[in-house]
């Protein structure tokens, strides 16, 4: 469905330890394969562990990300094992039901935004000490194009991701001279087995709206999460990149 080059920069991450929630499948799973392709240990946060379906396959802690217990319970097994955390991308999400804002279920509207923004918040304040402690880090906060244009039939998503953005802005600005760069990406449709639960012509409409003809691809964002945690990024803090094939451009 999707063509994209399969040129990508290779960086040396030897010796450095990256943390990716999510990472059992889709986008997540992509970053974790790449750092792991890249020199780096790659952990998987997740509550399942997934197939990597590589010899290299990263560590696996079981995590819910809107539990602190958990979160502080699979960062001492990290550091247990690996001494250090050098990258954090903060990718486990949970989009919910489509539906309008007032036919949506008060629980489930609530338990987008737990996941999503509160997670977020949760594990980058449980691993945040740790970085502080060795005065250098990088995280990559995985939003989406709903936050910053909102999607109609989301408001939880489109809300909790907004509220990403937003928390990426701040915490960049607050760690900006202690040598954490904090950086987000806001995709748009991005081609996972995801889109296979979804109707053709759903699909097909999110694919018309890029100027590109196209969705992106896991790769694609991997590839950008990977330029940020890397060496050649060292002015970027506190923004969130389009990751849109033109259709937002702000």
């Amino acid at each position: 469905m999707t063509t994209a080059s399969s040129s990508h920069a290779r960086y040396d991450f030897a010796g450095r330890v990256a943390v990716v929630t999510g990472a059992a499948g889709g986008i997540g799973r992509a970053i974790c394969k790449a750092f792991s392709a890249n020199g780096a240990y790659a952990v998987n946060w997740d509550r399942i562990a997934g197939d990597l379906g590589t010899p290299d396959a990263p560590a696996h802690f079981h995590v819910d990300i809107t539990n602190p217990a958990s979160i502080e319970a699979a960062l001492a097994a990290t550091i247990d094992r690996y001494g250090r955390v050098d990258y954090l991308v903060n990718n486990a999400g949970f989009a919910g039901s489509t539906q309008p804002l007032d036919e949506c279920d008060p629980a489930e509207w609530q338990r987008v935004i737990e996941v999503n923004l509160l997670g977020t918040y949760h594990v980058s304040r449980i691993v945040l000490p740790v970085m502080r402690g060795a005065r250098t880090g990088r995280i990559v906060n995985i939003a989406s194009l709903a936050g910053k244009e909102g999607t109609a039939n989301a408001s939880a998503y489109s809300a909790a991701k907004a509220g990403v953005i937003a928390m990426t802005k701040s915490l960049g600005k607050e760690l900006a001279q202690t040598g954490i760069l904090v950086n987000g990406i806001a995709p748009a449709a991005v081609e996972t087995p995801l889109l296979e639960q979804m109707a053709a012509a759903h699909v097909q409409t999110m694919i018309d709206k890029s100027p590109m003809g196209r969705l992106g691809t896991t790769q694609e964002v991997a590839a950008l999460a990977l330029w940020l945690c890397s060496d050649s990024c060292t002015f970027n803090t506190g923004a969130t990149f389009d990751l849109s094939g033109g259709r937002a451009t702000y």
